[in-house]
């Protein structure tokens, strides 16, 4: 209790610039317990090491303090792999490293350097299709190659016009023949009914697992058997999905039974992404992010408390434990959340606050707490990192121009030397999650805070049990507690929340927990 408070009165001297020294990274006290927290990395974006304007392996381990002070967990680098395209979602090898981003001994260092700073490393893994210049799909163009049965092809009564799932078209024409390709020409689609191609990516995972890295997060995870809307909610295609991604797991339990498996499955409810619980680990929550930026931005809870426990149940049904979900606000593919929130600092902060104070593992996108904008089309979401005030400081990736255009205060170097900034903000959050595991791992439920701007809910875990409220609004809010057993207020996000004869005052945007 004593530890808490004291870890509760350093957290509020950073928020508020008490004792954080001026030009050092956010300061925090030793974590008890990793956050739970992971970080996602747009390699080329990050940080470039040696002056070619391209962010690099070598830019990562550079920067792997600044993740250590931000209290992350782990990290999830987007493709490494070599690629003919700058986002690297159409691999040409799935043994080598993008040659832009340096070599297989940079990638080693940057493992054993994460690892000494006890953070984890996983990959995206694109299995749902290949480049179109990988040399399986140049060789399967052959209809006598062994190659030409890893890929779909349309047979003489196929509607080539059929909606794909994914994309603006599922087939795709080479010379008289039509091959299948969800998300375009230059991704024709693996086909899972292969032995080969099964036994080929269990042995893909099985090596990278074996050079150390922690896990994966799976692209297009739905999208191994799911090609066509009308097969959308197809009970047949979503057990073809899962049956593959059990026997996957089954190949990398044989490696690592604790590599965290991530998948990507783009459905709109809980009851839709739980059948994934069963052979990965998480699937990330789309339907939640939607939900939590609307409350932030409205200033208002809504249903949002009760939506996230039936969400929790949901989960806990199938993985027979709370503390499983992956939220997260926005990634490659999202408008980034600053700029669905329209540019409001205070709306973002509210929209943190929530994620970070939910069970299971979140996710944020890099330069997410720095606040950092960008809209579509997709590079303008994948900008780089802003780590100076000065653009062009050495360390800066140049390979895209910016285009939201971001004033030198969102960067780290303005940010660090901010004691108010949204930097130390999330610092501050997410080293709350790795003193209260209650937080990370405990069971949620719904609380009738009784005042629509306050979103409140219940975490409880063998020890412990704690109480989450929010102000989301820009106005002091007030409730009166239904439950005495909350009594003492053991974290809050700045100073002026008050609990006395069950009264609970809040100042605006303001994050509480009581215990």
């Amino acid at each position: 209790m004593i530890r808490c408070i004291a870890s509760s009165l350093l957290f509020a001297l950073l928020a508020l610039g008490g004792s954080a020294p001026a030009a050092a990274a956010p300061a925090a006290p030793a974590a008890s317990a990793p956050s739970g927290v992971w970080y996602e990395i747009f390699v080329r974006s990050w940080a470039d090491s040696n002056g070619d304007g391209i962010g690099d392996l070598n830019g990562v381990t550079a920067k792997l303090d600044y993740l250590q002070s931000l209290g992350v967990s782990g990290i999830w680098l987007m493709p490494i792999n070599p690629s003919p395209s700058y986002h690297g979602y159409d691999i040409t090898d799935y043994y080598g490293i993008n040659p832009q981003y340096g070599t297989m001994a940079d990638f080693q260092r940057l493992l054993d350097e994460a690892h000494k700073r006890h953070l984890k490393v996983i990959i995206d893994l694109v299995i749902n299709h290949t480049s179109d210049q990988h040399p399986w799909f140049k060789a399967a163009r052959d209809p006598a190659s062994p190659y030409h049965g890893w890929y779909s092809w349309a047979g003489p009564h196929t509607d080539l016009q059929e909606q794909d799932a994914a994309g603006p078209q599922a087939w795709h024409a080479m010379g008289a023949a039509h091959y299948l390709g969800d998300f375009s020409g230059a991704m024709p689609d693996l086909d899972y009914d292969t032995p080969a191609v099964r036994r080929e990516m269990i042995k893909v995972g099985q090596y990278w697992l074996k050079k150390g890295v922690d896990g994966f997060r799976l692209d297009a995870a739905q999208h191994i058997y799911l090609d066509f809307k009308a097969d959308l909610d197809n009970p047949k295609t979503l057990a073809k999905n899962i049956a593959w991604w059990s026997e996957f797991r089954r190949g990398m339990n044989a490696v690592d039974p604790a590599a965290y498996i991530v998948g990507e499955v783009t459905r709109d409810s809980a009851d839709q992404l739980a059948p994934y619980f069963k052979p990965l680990d998480a699937a990330f929550d789309f339907p939640l992010a939607k939900r939590l930026i609307a409350s932030a931005g409205s200033e208002r809870a809504g249903d949002l408390a009760a939506w996230i426990a039936h969400t929790d149940a949901a989960y806990r049904k199938v993985a027979g434990k709370s503390g499983v979900d992956a939220p997260f606000l926005s990634n490659h593919d999202q408008d980034r959340v600053m700029s669905q929130l329209g540019g409001n600092p205070q709306h973002m902060r509210m929209a943190a606050a929530m994620l970070l104070t939910l069970p299971g593992q979140p996710f944020v996108y890099y330069g997410e707490e720095l606040g950092m904008r960008g809209r579509k089309p997709d590079p303008n979401l994948r900008e780089p990192m802003r780590w100076n005030r000065a653009t062009d400081a050495p360390g800066e990736t140049t390979w895209e121009a910016s285009t939201s255009h971001e004033s030198p205060t969102v960067s780290v170097e303005a940010e660090q030397a901010d004691p108010d900034s949204l930097l130390h903000y999330y610092t501050m959050l997410i080293h709350w999650g790795s003193r209260l595991g209650v937080l990370r791992d405990g069971t949620f439920h719904a609380y009738a805070a009784g005042n629509p701007h306050l979103a409140a809910w219940q975490l409880d875990d063998a020890g412990n049990r704690v109480l989450v409220v929010h102000n989301l609004s820009g106005r002091a809010q007030n409730t009166t507690l239904g439950d005495r057993r909350f009594h003492a207020v053991l974290l809050h996000s700045r100073p002026g929340v008050t609990l006395r004869n069950n009264r609970l005052q809040m100042p605006p945007y303001t994050t509480a927990i009581l215990q």
